[in-house]
């Protein structure tokens, strides 16, 4: 029976070691990568079959790459490997197409599950977040869950002000996105009114809390 090819995306190397021992057992890994954009490239390159990612990673988070990811190349499975346990989170990561969730706390066999799993079509969320998700699905009508603000920012806004808050000028961030420095300052603007925050160090703390840039 062939062996799947896995990439691996995190930007702690020691996490990806640690991985890496973990599923060569029943996979071969063809790549890691330790930011979103690199994750992006190689991915297209490689055409993994499955792909395990984190959250917060420079350049691009987990979640816009994967949503990016589910359009390229819809055939790779994507599996989170997070320190993220909130409900919005994990939302967000089956809305743009994850196959799998785990946290970075989960045991060591729950990759493997999650792995077989989602090789057999199925889907897999750790059960240390099931509770949560469960609670926040039954909420009373009137007590709606709230949607924390970095999701509700589009796509395209969340990857400029990510990029701001790792110290990006506007210059580097559109030649990153390939877009031009008006609209970068655009995106940053609406950013701003959006979010009611009035500088770059609101922005960078913004980010941080909510984890798409970690410290």
């Amino acid at each position: 029976m062939t062996r799947p090819r896995i990439l691996m995306a995190d930007d702690h190397s020691l996490v990806l070691a640690g991985i890496r021992r973990l599923v060569e057992e029943l996979a071969e890994v063809v790549g890691t990568v330790e930011d979103g954009r690199a994750l992006l490239n190689e991915a297209q390159r490689l055409r993994p079959d499955i792909i395990l990612l984190d959250i917060s990673m420079p350049l691009l988070n987990g979640i816009d790459a994967a949503r990016q990811l589910t359009k390229l190349m819809p055939e790779s499975k994507l599996i989170f490997v997070t320190m993220h346990a909130t409900p919005t989170y994990v939302a967000e990561a089956f809305k743009v197409g994850a196959a799998g969730y785990l946290l970075k706390q989960s045991a060591a066999d729950e990759l493997k599950q999650a792995i077989q799993a989602v090789l057999r079509g199925q889907h897999y969320m750790t059960p240390a977040v099931t509770k949560d998700m469960m609670g926040a699905t039954l909420l009373p009508a009137e007590r709606p869950v709230s949607k924390r603000p970095i999701t509700a920012l589009p796509p395209r806004q969340r990857e400029v002000l990510q990029l701001i808050a790792e110290g990006k000028s506007t210059r580097s961030i559109a030649s990153i996105l390939n877009i031009s420095v008006k609209t970068v300052e655009y995106h940053r603007a609406r950013i701003m009114e959006e979010l009611n925050l009035h500088s770059t160090a609101e922005l960078t703390r913004f980010a941080v809390s909510e984890g798409l840039v970690s410290l």
